[in-house]
């Protein structure tokens, strides 16, 4: 008998002013907005997850569907598929809860865009939403959830709101989170082309693969941006991910470089983070992975030499950090991406071929590069 298995996800943050437009603060009234995502496994049934964890009272939602993407804002119209909820079309998500929809009979092919619609007859407040999705969403005035065709969506954000999870029926047990910052939210990547690690992962491996990454986000500390700290929100973003075998643990950038960022408006004061307060995190997490009964990959942090996270104590915290990494024998596996990006010609820097062009994020090419590691490791 097939069991649920988690698909797709995006972890949840507060409402934020963001790095670039999105509706979250001001949320949604009287509107219908449409979001694509990539469900990284098939399966003859769905269901999605909604997440009301940062609303401050309870959510309405007038109706909800689903289908397969077309073209940007557009549908295949013969896939449309209502969704339920406990056998209603509308549902009530309460405050800092989320809810699972009942499931849905649309097939999916493991890496086919699929698109979820979603009406909100009155008015939500502030929306619980993931800041930096690289792909678009789309958002009509009035009720637009059974079109076929996109031509009502005439705003645009790449970000996605409250919607959390895809889940399907497949009777696997391999999947795989990668857990981290933007590195692994995909920052660098070619927006609308699905081109962060995760995809590249899926498409090497053909398991399930899960990005649990937030941009900016931080291990040791919370931020109203970057979201909440890495070790308070493991369980609900990685742990709690139905058929996970593997968590990957790329974090800690942000915790070594923003000290050495005086500029950065949005999290200061920036404690300097010592090596064995970060390493002491990185254990929290591998004991509740463990205690769960799932494998955990350690990935070392990538070069950061000429960014604006560099500096005398991200120098030498990194290097110290990264030797933890190699030597513990903490993580039940270890992938080094610092090794595999690195410039030949000066090790602390990244590869001109994998350099995004801030020396902090790869491009396409890193991305690649990167899943190819951690594929030699899994």
């Amino acid at each position: 008998m097939s069991t649920w298995t988690a698909a797709w996800t995006a972890s949840p943050q507060t409402p934020s002013t963001g790095f670039t437009p999105n509706w979250s603060q001001q949320g949604f009234s009287g509107q219908t907005v449409r979001q694509v995502v990539r469900p990284t496994a098939a399966g003859e049934r769905l269901r999605i997850r909604l997440s009301n964890a940062y609303g401050t009272s309870p959510l309405r939602l007038t109706g909800a569907t689903v289908a397969r993407t077309t073209r940007g804002a557009a549908v295949d119209e013969a896939s449309i598929r209502h969704v339920t909820f406990d056998g209603r079309p509308d549902a009530t998500v309460p405050a800092r809860a989320e809810l699972r929809s009942d499931p849905v009979g649309l097939a999916t092919d493991a890496l086919a865009p699929l698109t979820v619609t979603l009406h909100f007859a009155g008015t939500t407040g502030p929306a619980t939403f993931h800041a930096q999705a690289w792909t678009d969403s789309h958002l009509a005035d009035g009720d637009h959830l059974a079109d076929g065709p996109g031509d009502a969506f005439t705003e645009v954000t790449q970000s996605w709101y409250y919607l959390t999870g895809v889940e399907v029926t497949a009777s696997r047990d391999d999947g795989i989170v990668l857990f981290g910052d933007s590195v692994t939210d995909g920052f660098g990547s070619t927006p609308g082309a699905d081109r962060r690690w995760s995809d590249a992962l899926t498409e090497l491996t053909g398991r399930p693969v899960l990005n649990a990454g937030i941009g900016g986000n931080l291990v040791l500390n919370d931020s109203h941006w970057y979201g909440e700290r890495a070790t308070a929100r493991f369980g609900r973003d990685a742990l709690d991910q139905p058929g996970v075998s593997t968590v990957v643990v790329l974090h800690g950038l942000n915790d070594i470089g923003f000290s050495e960022a005086p500029h950065e408006p949005t999290y200061k004061p920036s404690p300097l983070v010592t090596t064995a307060e970060l390493t002491a995190g990185y254990e929290t997490l591998i004991r509740a992975a463990h205690e769960r009964g799932l494998r955990v990959v350690g990935a070392t942090l990538l070069p950061l030499g000429g960014s604006d996270h560099w500096g005398p104590h991200a120098a030498r915290v990194s290097d110290e950090v990264n030797d933890w990494i190699r030597s513990s024998g903490a993580f039940d596996a270890v992938v080094d991406l610092d090794r595999a990006l690195a410039d030949p010609a000066d090790p602390d820097r990244l590869h001109p071929a994998y350099d995004h062009g801030d020396r902090l994020h790869p491009n396409d090419k890193g991305y690649e590069v990167m899943a190819a590691a951690l594929a030699d490791v899994l």
